[in-house]
């Protein structure tokens, strides 16, 4: 628990999240706020609080020219920055409605956004994402402002400034009149794995609530680090990377990309990260796939150091009792864990995980190495956060206890429901999908199926959405079996397809470096493109399939598989940008592809 001489700030003590801010700038002027890598100059540079506080006076001004009024939305569509920060406190000091974008969506997609929330003012980054809004340009009319970080040249936008032509040199904050806590702070739109994304209504008291609760039930603090790479657009990054660092002076520094984070993790070496599964079970593969190329010794001693830091840190959690081979401990930390475990920079304490549900065979891998995972439930209507594991009490299998003043329990179909001051106003403009989702004693319907067992601790075991009723009327849990088959490293990406039909199939991506390995075990030659439409290539992969769903029922058995070699991404509008896959877009790409397995395993 946190205690009278923690630097942390109370939701009491904020009152709103610009409040929040102030006050961290107040105590702890001088502290380092932000790290961020300047590309004109080719390095990393800092920003302390009270420099932080500066810049948002500038954003701030530059706001009041535009004549808003206290309730409108602005917009912002940037990669993390510091600016995405500087902006959100900026509209926040005004009373403004922050709506985030996600940098990669489609044209479509902003648009709808943006006219369904109104959004009058938006900021965006560089002339790559200009390219993308220009097809819009003459939909999105609420707006009547457009400012851009890059100078754009060649564009006959009347709307459009870059950054530097429409902030003043130097400003002065002003102090505006406080709103109320439960003023709306952002609409956040859902990722949209199916239909239209609806605007989820967050207060500033919805926001510091959760936080404050996660950060007690999740403990960082001023001498930690955050590695910032999850886009700040989706609300798990944005509470617990960046108003938990402003509750309790963590220093965040931002990823330059995806791509470099490997880089950024050496450089940067940070103390907490907050993370999906999909990027740890990267870093799983890459570990296994090095461990093929080691000596039997060497693997041998990685297992070991495996099943012993297993049972070191059961022991720790006081669930089983002490044995003399933890005495070697030291040992295989020094020679082996350390060396495994040094990508992640070698300070690394702490990995908030959410999102999506990560294999407790892989948490259980990297706690054993000594890289304490929290796992935690939510979703954007709750804040995100209703429940974590915690450092003294971490279930691997479950996403922990509800956080404080959180309560939970489960209906009569075995799904969640979730109460507390963290559950949404509501979905913007859209009464209808309020009241199916939050009754009129304020329970929220999260549509996950759990179990909740004797001490507390919740285990997600499906979505009651995303449950295949076959044409016979069988149902099955396609998140399950997907992980199932995932087991396979074969398998990069997979998704379980069979929505009123006879049979399932599977979409596979496959994992390209293991796929070479695979065509030389079988004696198959031929280049990889070819080799996925080899008949008795998918025989083999079927089989393989089964192998890893042999404890599901006999009717859920994978008929006909479509193997792929492209990775599917936000990008290609395949995954939601926190890396869900979203099945209807996946069917509407691969529809001609799908419709031929049902219709040739027919004839057979």
């Amino acid at each position: 628990m946190l205690n009278n001489f923690d630097p942390v700030i109370t939701p009491t003590q904020a009152v709103t999240l610009h409040g929040l801010f102030l006050e961290r700038v107040k105590r702890t002027p001088r502290s380092i706020a932000y790290r961020y890598f300047d590309s004109k100059n080719n390095s990393w540079l800092s920003m302390t609080w009270a420099q932080a506080h500066d810049q948002v006076a500038r954003w701030q001004a530059a706001l009041i020219r535009e004549n808003l009024t206290s309730g409108d939305r602005v917009g912002v569509m940037l990669r993390n920055c510091p600016e995405w920060i500087l902006f959100d406190q900026a509209a926040l000091s005004l009373g403004l409605v922050l709506v985030p974008l996600y940098t990669s969506d489609r044209p479509e997609s902003i648009a709808y956004i943006i006219n369904n929330s109104c959004v009058k003012v938006l900021l965006f980054e560089n002339a790559e994402q200009w390219q993308s809004l220009r097809q819009i340009c003459t939909q999105i009319t609420c707006i009547h402002r457009m400012i851009s970080l890059d100078k754009l040249i060649g564009h006959n936008e009347a709307r459009l400034l870059c950054k530097d032509e429409w902030l003043p040199t130097h400003a002065t904050l002003i102090d505006t009149q406080t709103p109320a806590c439960s003023r709306l702070a952002t609409i956040i739109y859902t990722s949209g794995t199916t239909g239209r994304p609806k605007g989820v209504m967050l207060s500033h008291h919805n926001i510091l609530f959760d936080t404050y609760a996660a950060l007690l039930t999740c403990p960082v603090n001023e001498k930690d680090t955050m590695l910032s790479f999850l886009p700040l657009s989706h609300t798990f990054e944005r509470t617990m990377g960046y108003y938990i660092s402003v509750m309790a002076n963590v220093t965040v520094a931002y990823a330059r990309s995806i791509h470099l984070l490997a880089e950024d993790l050496k450089i940067i070496r940070p103390t907490v990260l907050v993370s999906v599964p999909r990027t740890l079970e990267r870093i799983y593969e890459q570990i296994y796939t090095k461990l093929e190329d080691v000596s039997s010794l060497q693997r041998k001693l990685f297992n070991l150091a495996v099943r012993i830091g297993w049972h070191r840190f059961e022991y720790r959690q006081k669930r089983i009792k002490w044995h003399p081979s933890l005495c070697i401990w030291p040992l295989l930390n020094h020679f082996v864990v350390r060396k495994v475990m040094a990508p992640f920079g070698g300070r690394l304490r702490l990995v908030l995980c959410g999102g999506a549900a990560l294999p407790p065979d892989i948490s259980q891998i990297f706690i054993a190495l000594d890289l304490p995972i929290l796992q935690g439930y939510g979703m954007t209507e709750t804040s995100p956060v209703v429940c974590a594991n915690s450092l003294i009490g971490n279930i691997p299998s479950s996403v922990g206890r509800p956080i404080p003043g959180v309560q939970v329990r489960i209906d009569d179909q075995g799904v969640l429901l979730v109460k507390g001051d963290n559950v949404m106003l509501g979905y913007w403009d859209n009464a209808e999908a309020t009241h199916a989702t939050i009754s009129t004693d304020g329970w929220l319907n999260t549509g996950d199926t759990a179990l909740i067992d004797e001490l507390g601790y919740i285990t997600i075991t499906g979505r009651l959405k995303e449950i295949i009723v076959l044409s016979n009327g069988e149902k099955v849990s396609p998140v399950d079996m997907e992980r199932a088959i995932l087991r396979d490293k074969l398998f990069d990406m997979v998704m379980v397809y069979g929505e009123a039909r006879p049979y399932l199939i599977a979409l596979i991506v496959i994992n390209s470096n293991n796929w070479c390995k695979f065509m030389q075990e079988i004696g198959v030659r031929t280049s990889i493109s070819q080799s996925l439409s080899n008949t008795d290539i998918e025989q083999n992969v079927l089989q393989r399939i089964t192998n890893q769903i042999q404890e599901f029922p006999g009717y859920a058995k994978i008929r006909r598989v479509l193997l792929l070699e492209q990775p599917w991404d936000s990008e290609s509008d395949l995954l939601t940008p926190t890396l869900k896959i979203k099945r209807n877009s996946v069917v509407e790409r691969f529809s001609k592809e799908i419709e031929q397995l049902f219709i040739k395993s027919d004839k057979h």
